[in-house]
């Protein structure tokens, strides 16, 4: 049977049961819980270190109303930054390249920050759908281009994670693809792509990093724009 690159991209079934979902579980199990020690463990401590840098980071947007969505928006980076992370691994599968999860995750958050704003404040974030001092004659035109952008926004939230996400992983399968061809015959060329592939795996990890950071912070300034 012939395989094509885009068949990594193929979600694992087992007996016709979509495994994605067990997929995304190995890098919860991977966060330490706390114990009842008085000082934990140096793992444990780097992780609430690196909790606290996140949130800090997430939080720098948003007012004070806004911080309670800390205990949303910290979990969905950290969820994000593991899984991106892990399915650089080989023999690996990496669930944000699945267009549907990420609309998954993306669409209800929106919703939920257009919500609030709607229930909170509606003369204002209706008033965003147009600008102050627009001239009378374009008024339906800008209303309905804002419309459009405001609707868009889950859809580029989506589709910007994932599409960045299959590419790295595309130009890495083609690379190493190539080394090993290329090894028989042009073993210099194959060292030399082999040091290509290793600079395009740590540009994919940070990658992977910036992308989970970017939907986050995407999410804090929508809801920013709704408190």
């Amino acid at each position: 049977m012939n395989l094509s690159f885009f068949d990594q991209f193929t979600s694992p079934c087992l007996m016709g049961l979509p495994l994605i979902a067990i997929s995304m579980l190995p890098p919860t199990l991977l966060i330490p819980s706390m114990n009842n020690r008085l000082i934990q463990n140096r793992l444990f401590t780097l992780q609430l270190w690196l909790l606290h840098l996140i949130t800090k980071q997430l939080m720098l947007p948003l007012s004070p109303k806004g911080h309670k969505w800390a205990t949303i928006l910290t979990p969905l980076m950290t969820l994000l930054l593991m899984i991106n992370l892990l399915g650089l691994l080989p023999y690996t599968f990496t669930p944000t390249t699945q267009l549907s999860m990420n609309m998954a995750l993306a669409l209800p958050l929106w919703l939920a920050t257009v919500t609030i704003g709607l229930r909170n404040q509606p003369s204002t974030s209706l008033g965003h759908l147009l600008p102050e001092g627009t001239p009378t004659p374009l008024i339906p035109t800008l209303i309905m281009i804002e419309t459009i952008s405001l609707l868009i926004r889950p859809l580029a939230l989506g589709v910007r994670l994932t599409a960045n996400l299959t590419a790295g992983h595309l130009l890495i399968q083609l690379i190493s693809t190539a080394t090993i061809v290329l090894l028989p015959t042009l073993p210099t060329i194959s060292i030399l792509t082999t040091l290509i592939l290793i600079l395009l795996t740590i540009l994919e990890m940070a990658v992977a990093m910036i992308q989970a950071y970017v939907f986050t912070l995407l999410l804090s300034l929508y809801l920013q724009e709704n408190i």
